[in-house]
């Protein structure tokens, strides 16, 4: 997967191939996309230790020097994939418009929003629950920066929800964003492959057992 020599996925490829003539955008960017789960793949598969710049061309159907063209180490290469995705989810999560909602309804449709933009990315869990800590800590601080801008989210929706429940107890309402996040972070371990209607009926279901449950804290 070789565009006029373009690597298929670094951070900023989208820009270069709506920038470059030839094959028509949509088509380019899908090769990126297909690049980016190769990667992907194999990093969750193979294990970051185990995982070579070989195996990564070969997966993804590129040459290594195109790879060396981009990334000058293993490491560089998953920091670019992780901050593509976790940048692009801590956009979508947080990009949710709750302001003229009511506290329940923000809660439901925050809930929804994180379990449909995780359908896909079950590699992406792994990878970054497994292999984030092989990377420098400054790379780690910035891809936690955009972790702790999605609890924060999710945490400022749930507060309005029960406001007197969390009143002067910021551990207990921390506790409580971070049990919203194992149920459905944890999803794709039982429920692999599924799909929007099967991750809304379940996000409907997360929503109510969190309604119902803080309110009697």
């Amino acid at each position: 997967m070789i565009l006029r020599g373009v690597n298929v996925f670094p951070n900023q490829i989208e820009e270069q191939l709506l920038a470059t003539g030839g094959l028509a955008p949509y088509y380019q960017i899908e090769l990126y996309k297909s690049g980016r789960m190769d990667a992907m793949r194999v990093f969750a598969e193979a294990g970051y230790d185990r995982a070579s710049m070989t195996q990564l061309a070969r997966e993804c159907g590129i040459s290594k020097a195109n790879i060396y063209h981009y990334y000058d180490s293993k490491d560089a290469v998953l920091f670019g994939l992780l901050d593509t995705y976790l940048s692009d989810l801590r956009d979508r999560v947080c990009g949710v418009e709750v302001a003229q909602l009511a506290p329940d309804e923000a809660l439901r449709q925050v809930v929804a929003e994180i379990l449909l933009a995780y359908q896909g990315a079950d590699y992406e869990h792994k990878v970054q629950s497994g292999s984030m800590g092989a990377l420098p800590e400054d790379q780690q601080k910035l891809l936690r920066g955009y972790q702790r801008e999605m609890v924060q989210f999710l945490r400022n929706t749930l507060q309005v929800v029960a406001p007197e429940v969390f009143a002067n107890d910021a551990e207990k309402l921390r506790s409580a964003t971070m049990s919203v996040f194992g149920m459905l972070n944890w999803y794709y371990m039982w429920n692999s492959g599924a799909g929007p209607k099967a991750r809304e009926d379940y996000a409907e279901l997360v929503a109510n057992l969190t309604l119902n449950g803080v309110r009697g804290l």
